[in-house]
């Protein structure tokens, strides 16, 4: 485990300490939560930027070509 010191605004630290108190969790609990998820924000976004820049227009037409002209399940049709 690595201890971080980290300076945050005052209404910041004021929500961690209420959530741990409802929660019934330590404070550190809520910031390695809270840490975590935002953390996995950035992560997905940067994969998803990552693929992103592999795709080409080309590429594209290849994969819509597969699909099949099949009408859409029941509920999936366009509004």
């Amino acid at each position: 485990m690595t201890t971080l010191a980290a300076q945050v605004p005052d209404y910041l630290a004021r929500l961690a300490h209420e959530v741990a108190a409802r929660e019934k969790i330590p404070v550190d609990q809520v910031v390695a939560l809270a840490l975590s998820a935002q953390l996995a924000v950035w992560r997905v976004r940067d994969d998803i930027r990552t693929r992103a820049a592999r795709g080409t227009p080309d590429g594209l037409r290849v994969f819509l070509a597969k699909a099949s002209d099949a009408p859409p399940v029941s509920g999936d049709e366009m509004p």
